[in-house]
């Protein structure tokens, strides 16, 4: 039965070259193994490739993963165990997931699974992406004597208004030393 975070079935072959990839890119470059160390290679940015366990229980250990990848444009896939995924990492315990930082002698490897499921190659932006980010006009910057001059005319107006208020609150009467150690009785 398919998973709530599995979002497309990879087909068979493609799976294989994912586990091939892991095997390659833990020989010759550099991987992360684990739902915490991959989560940290997505978010900063330095993964290339990710691949995830579609076994996975409890569902929400790896539920934010495919979500992180498309945000980041990080292709990922599954694969069917997490036994086989972490016999492909090296590992002699399963793992949920890898993600691929350095690919080494993986690359082509990843850009020919990227090609079969349709995804960008980690790093590119889609082109309605960098369309909108060459159409936003810049800020007009003020010179720095402008906004010297606005901090210091709002400095005395702030100063002002702090001694206005101090002046509205009504002082409680200062207690006596003489009452205030005088035992009670």
């Amino acid at each position: 039965m398919a998973k709530g975070y599995v979002k497309f079935e990879t087909p068979a072959p493609v799976a294989q070259k994912a586990l091939e990839a892991v095997k390659v890119g833990k020989d010759t470059g550099h991987i992360r193994k684990g739902t915490n160390e991959v989560t940290k290679s997505i978010e900063s940015a330095k993964a290339q490739f990710v691949v995830i366990a579609s076994d996975v229980e409890p569902e929400e250990v790896v539920m934010h993963i495919p979500m992180l990848c498309a945000e980041k444009n990080i292709p990922y896939c599954y694969v069917l165990t997490k036994k086989e995924l972490g016999e492909a990492a090296g590992m002699a315990v399963p793992t949920s997931a890898v993600s691929i930082e350095k690919a080494g002698n993986a690359a082509e490897i990843i850009r020919d699974i990227a090609e079969a499921l349709h995804m960008p190659l980690a790093g590119s932006k889609p082109k309605e992406a960098k369309k909108e980010q060459k159409e936003e006009p810049k800020k007009e910057e003020k010179p720095k004597e402008e906004k010297k001059a606005e901090k210091k005319a709002e400095a005395p107006a702030a100063g002002e208004a702090k001694k206005e208020e101090k002046a509205k609150k009504p002082r409680a009467p200062k207690k006596k030393k003489e009452e205030a150690a005088a035992p009670s009785a």
